[in-house]
């Protein structure tokens, strides 16, 4: 898939609402054990790249420079659901300080009472931060109103020639 055909999915109203909504991104990466792992994590969006913040030392850091690929999915849980797929390759900078990114991520989940505390408690904390920054190198939204999955569209086909 090329940059422009991933541009043109996160482009959808759907994937928008998504990409600047609450819902946090399901990330998944290879430990290094070598078992899968998938965890939820706030993100932000800097042109065709999408980035998360963390603490140096979290696993996922090691575990991204040994094998940069990964896996996201950011959805709702409202019927009918509304899914965007998302597969990339991983890249894990240091930064003192805290990147405004991670401010703006965290801004979209919490009410403006809750954020004052958490970014006090934020700049208390982090002195500096891992960002993870991932290249996208794939994408699919599935809105369940005009995209479904492949497997389900062929279903719907098959049923459509037996009838």
């Amino acid at each position: 898939m090329n940059k422009t055909e991933i541009a043109e999915i996160l482009a959808k109203p759907y994937a928008q609402q998504l990409l600047n909504g609450p819902e946090p991104a399901r990330f998944a990466y290879d430990g290094l054990d070598g078992d899968p792992r998938v965890i939820p994590i706030g993100f932000w969006i800097e042109g065709d790249q999408l980035l998360m913040a963390t603490v140096p030392k979290a696993a996922k850091v090691a575990a991204l420079r040994k094998n940069p690929k990964v896996a996201l999915t950011i959805d709702t849980g409202a019927f009918p659901p509304k899914v965007l797929l998302l597969r990339g390759t991983a890249e894990v900078e240091l930064l003192q300080g805290i990147p405004e990114g991670y401010l703006v991520a965290g801004r979209k989940v919490m009410t403006e009472d809750q954020y004052g505390d958490w970014l006090e408690g934020v700049k208390a904390l982090y002195t500096e931060m891992a960002v993870i920054t991932v290249t996208l190198t794939w994408a699919k939204l599935l809105d369940f109103e005009t995209t479904i999955p492949k497997a389900v569209e062929d279903l719907i086909a098959a049923k459509q020639q037996e009838g």
